[in-house]
């Protein structure tokens, strides 16, 4: 592993795609299960949208954010969640990415602790050690189905203090998704042991054994990340949105005029389309629902550990335990050799990662299908 003196370590999904684009450069076909994409374009009605806007011109928005999307922002979680929203509240951001460094700035004093799960999505800890600040990690197991508690949070902040906890339900890589009692302890936890809550809300929609429960439905202190990558099938546009307390939003809103001015206009105009567009979103989730079963239990059979399949998001988090003790050796040869790419555990945990294999199910059911049969075959082998 290649890892700065500070604690700085790649993006391990990343550089598994860069290896894999360069394998088709050279005439191989990849399945690609590595990063957390869905394979579907927007709805019809967004890239309509966004062709009428084209000709015009694409100048600077609010730093907020266009008010049309902030107020079909608001109108989402009255809609989907039960609770009313200033719009004034919400700041849309170039992505979840910058969601994250606002956050961070806006509640915290440079080199404050920030508690994170672990496994847990890498940027998280890189962009925490990148700015300055202090990392604390929540270990999680397979024995709680990945999942956490508020006596988790307590002993961890009892053994090494934190002021902010980030936290993720439906989470990246294991797909672990808390109710809404389980989230209200850990909102109460927090509250108690005076922790800035920052709950990233990503992957919700991407639910299968429930709703999504949003922490502002428990709460108005915390800081709620989204984005309209997943569920929105919108990656590459880069957009998506924070609300924030009353006494952050104008640090906020200064932060993000002198950091990033304001989020990609094409693309707000493309998300205030977007979020209307909830049945085209309900579709490829029916998709990744058909490739979650596909997946889990292909991956079982040929003899990944994977108790039971992921609450929500689209991800497989399995134990490779029969065959390596290196994840990173264990995806790189399985690249080269079966044209199948995934992302090595070590990526979500660099304790106990090694173990571990992330498969993304968010393509078609067609490369789920054909990946398997190479493992099949890999495995056979040898390896």
């Amino acid at each position: 592993m290649t890892q700065a003196a500070d604690g700085l370590m790649p993006f391990f999904a990343m550089d598994i795609l860069k290896r894999a684009k360069l394998l088709e450069v050279q005439g191989r076909t990849v399945c690609h299960l590595e990063v957390g994409e869905p394979g579907a374009p927007p709805a019809s009605r967004v890239i309509e949208a966004v062709s009428r806007a084209l000709p015009e011109p694409q100048g600077y928005t609010n730093a907020k954010g266009v008010t049309d999307l902030r107020e079909g922002l608001a109108c989402h979680y009255e809609r989907q969640h039960g609770v009313r929203v200033d719009p004034e509240l919400i700041v849309a951001t170039m992505g979840s990415s910058a969601g994250f460094i606002l956050a961070f700035h806006s509640a915290f004093k440079p080199g404050a602790r920030i508690a994170i799960t672990r496994p847990g999505y890498p940027a998280y800890v890189n962009t925490l050690i990148g700015l300055g600040f202090g990392v604390a990690e929540i270990p999680l197991s397979a024995g709680n189905r990945w999942r956490l508690t508020g006596a988790d949070i307590a002993a961890a902040h009892a053994r090494q203090p934190f002021e902010g906890l980030l936290f993720a339900s439906p989470a990246n890589p294991t797909g672990a998704s808390v109710t809404r009692e389980q989230l209200a302890d850990i909102v109460a936890t927090c509250a108690r042991l005076g922790v800035t809550l920052i709950s990233d809300e990503i992957y919700h929609g991407l639910d299968y054994i429930g709703p999504s429960v949003s922490a502002l439905e428990l709460t108005r202190d915390a800081i709620v990340i989204n984005s309209f990558s997943k569920y929105y099938c919108m990656t590459g546009w880069r957009i998506g949105w924070m609300v924030l307390p009353e006494a952050l939003i104008r640090r906020a809103e200064i932060l993000q005029q002198n950091l990033f001015i304001s989020a990609p206009t094409l693309s707000q105009i493309a998300a205030t389309v977007a979020i209307e567009e909830r049945d085209y979103a309900e579709e490829q989730k029916a998709r990744y629902a058909d490739n979650r079963r596909l997946l889990g239990q292909g991956l079982r059979e040929l003899g990944f550990d994977l108790a039971q399949d992921g609450d929500g998001a689209f991800y497989a988090y399995a134990g490779i335990g029969r065959f390596s003790n290196d994840a990173m050796e264990f995806c790189l040869t399985m690249l080269d050799k079966a044209g199948v790419a995934a992302t090595p555990g070590i990526d979500f945990d660099r304790t106990d990662g090694n173990g571990f294999v992330r498969f993304s199910y968010a393509g078609k059911s067609e490369t789920v299908e054909r990946a398997l049969e190479r493992m099949r075959e890999f495995l056979d082998a040898g390896g």
